[in-house]
């Protein structure tokens, strides 16, 4: 037998109708993969790419040395200073290089201390200013050709005037 005859529009329509079905599919299925890859790609770059590494550099741990306990007498002679420095310094080579130059720090500090009067160091900004002094002083090379020492601060750990 024979099949019946359908017109050729009626044959191309309806081929036409599921083709442009799955191509539309097709078109919907490849856009969600780019738009989830792009987001995965970017979730992985601000967590794990060089965004996050910039941020958030490592935090040095700070070196401190503790020096042995000033005792000074004061200009004017009746009063003297009693104190306890910590110097905070880049590492630990910084601290090693200090204690074996401590004769020549320590007779720097001394030198600097014994040359003050009590009024000079009554304030806060008075102390402030002697912390400047003496990182000033340890900082300068300990050899005529030398490097200066690395050290980036100057820490009371005891003041007394009596």
């Amino acid at each position: 037998m024979a099949e019946p005859a359908v017109p050729i529009e009626a044959v191309d329509d309806a081929e036409a109708a599921p083709a442009g079905k799955s191509r539309k599919k097709l078109l919907v299925v490849i856009i969600a993969l780019v738009v989830l890859t792009g987001g995965g790609a970017g979730v992985w770059y601000f967590t794990q790419g060089g965004h996050a590494a910039k941020e958030a550099p490592p935090q040095k741990v700070p070196v401190y040395l503790a020096l042995d306990t000033f005792t000074v007498n004061l200009q004017g002679g009746e009063q003297y200073l009693q104190t306890d420095l910590t110097l905070q310094v880049a590492d630990q080579a910084q601290a090693d290089a200090i204690k074996v130059h401590m004769p020549r720090v320590r007779s720097r500090l001394l030198t600097l201390l014994s040359g003050k009067q009590a009024d000079e160091l009554a304030s806060a900004t008075d102390k402030k200013k002697l912390a400047q002094e003496i990182l000033a002083q340890v900082k300068q090379p300990f050899d005529p050709n030398g490097k200066p020492q690395q050290v980036d601060d100057v820490l009371f750990t005891s003041f007394v005037i009596q």
